[in-house]
């Protein structure tokens, strides 16, 4: 590989706040360190298949001096994260070329990182990855760009709720986002004073539940509970088989059907409520580091590689490995789980 000149940066999946800033650090230490030419590529891979690009320059959005973009949720750049984009590989590898490009910094969570990948082994793409995800299952990192945000509004939500369940008496379920990783569940729910977290990794029983909310009850006179169940959590004991609803709505169900006592029951769907808003401090300082080390990666004529954060610093990695480890589950034996039973919340049987 040589040191390109003419570099493409896209966004891939769901948004999550984080990018924006990730975008700002690629375009300003490409620009400033290296006098690259960074072009944005719209809506992913569909920018490549339509030969659309964006001009990015350190001053391009500027409003009157002000850099909106280190604290603007979502990204400018667009993204898509549906469809079936390998079956349209020569029209996206066609575009690549048409563009001229002399490489791609790619941001996206594991499954766009596994296409994106595969694209870039049949193209000769010089690839570079950073990650992001609120859902944290991207393996061989431990930070990706939105997860932190993400935490900080669902224990927001959480706070918000624990009041008005208490106020009337209410047992409140709360499904969150995560797919098949628990991460976020167990992350917020520690944080925001959950009662129960159920999650996919760890098998749980409805009856489980109902005793800890009981015991709150006759033990410790609390009348009311939060539960935090993640959208991926459907294999309690009792078969949960899918349903219309969500899981949330479903355990609230649950949960009152077996219940020997007249519970009021709330279930709340916070949705992509989780995706948006502000990205934290941590969120910017990540991307801010992320971006640089995936610019300096090309630089050094590195490709195939994603970034990551390991012990406290930015290495890179093979998307390769990433791809093969990835989603990254709740260790059910980990840290958080045990901390989450020493505070005595239900995790599961």
């Amino acid at each position: 590989m040589t040191n390109p000149k003419r570099v493409g940066i896209l966004t891939s999946g769901g948004d999550c706040p984080g990018l924006n800033a990730a975008i700002r650090a690629v375009v300003n230490h490409a620009t400033l360190t290296y006098g690259w030419e960074l072009l944005g590529i719209p809506y992913a891979t569909r920018g490549l298949l339509e030969c659309k690009t964006i001009p990015l320059g350190v001053h391009s959005l500027d409003l009157r001096g002000i850099d909106p973009l280190l604290n603007m949720g979502g990204t400018i750049l667009g993204t898509i994260n549906h469809g079936n984009t390998l079956a349209r590989a020569d029209e996206i590898l066609d575009g690549y070329r048409a563009i001229a490009l002399d490489a791609l910094i790619a941001i996206g969570g594991d499954g766009s990182l596994a296409i994106l990948h595969e694209l870039a082994k049949r193209g000769n793409w010089q690839l570079v990855a950073i990650p992001k995800t609120i859902d944290n299952d991207v393996a061989l990192t431990e930070r990706a760009i939105g997860f932190d945000t993400a935490i900080n509004t669902v224990t927001d939500a959480l706070n918000r709720l624990t009041f008005t369940a208490a106020s009337h008496d209410r047992v409140m379920v709360v499904e969150v986002m995560g797919r098949k990783a628990g991460h976020l569940a167990l992350h917020s729910g520690i944080a925001g004073g959950a009662d129960v977290i159920l999650i996919p990794e760890i098998p749980y029983s409805i009856q489980g539940v109902r005793q800890h909310i009981a015991e709150l009850r006759d033990r410790w006179g609390r009348k009311f509970a939060i539960v935090v169940v993640a959208e991926g959590a459907n294999h309690a004991r009792e078969s949960l088989q899918s349903s219309a609803c969500g899981m949330g709505q479903y355990v609230a169900d649950l949960i009152a059907e077996c219940s020997p006592v007249d519970l009021e029951i709330r279930a709340s769907v916070l949705g992509h409520i989780q995706r948006g808003g502000i990205p934290s401090a941590i969120d910017r300082l990540t991307a801010a580091a992320f971006a640089k080390a995936a610019v300096d990666l090309l630089a050094q004529g590195e490709s195939g590689k994603m970034v990551a954060w390991r012990s406290g610093r930015v290495e890179a990695v093979r998307i390769r490995d990433v791809v093969e480890c990835s989603p990254l589950s709740v260790d059910p034996n980990g840290t958080l789980v045990q901390t989450a039973r020493a505070l005595a919340i239900y995790v599961g049987d």
